[in-house]
């Protein structure tokens, strides 16, 4: 039995196949989003909440704006935009020390800061 296409079929195939990359270009481009809920149970008030991929210091802007995270609060920072499969979380707080959290894009995250994460305070 031999098999011929007719020319109104194999166009079809064509687009479809056409669209079919687009589509899958198209969601490979598209940047990831997560969401971290930030809960501060240490005793120290978090001044700053910066943004960084995880291997480059490249830190963003301040995503508190004109907010802090008191000791015993939360706060959750929704939509963070991801083009990667991780971002860095960076907390400063009232001391001017550093603590970081790297979470996956993609997931909802909680991340806990206690008296015991490990902070970075420079060389003082």
């Amino acid at each position: 039995m031999k098999y011929s296409l007719n020319k109104r079929t194999a166009s079809r195939l064509v687009v479809f196949g056409v669209a079919l990359f687009a589509l899958a270009a198209l969601s490979y481009g598209r940047t990831t989003t997560t969401a971290v809920n930030i809960v501060n149970n240490s005793s120290k008030e978090v001044r700053n909440v910066y943004l960084s991929h995880v291997d480059v210091d490249d830190w963003s802007a301040n995503q508190l704006g004109d907010s802090v995270i008191s000791a015993g609060q939360s706060f959750n920072l929704a939509s963070v935009a991801c083009d990667q499969s991780q971002v860095k979380v960076i907390g400063e707080d009232e001391d001017g020390c550093f603590v970081s959290t790297v979470v996956n894009c993609g997931q909802s995250a909680t991340w806990t800061i206690t008296n015991q994460t490990a902070r970075d305070c420079g060389t003082r």
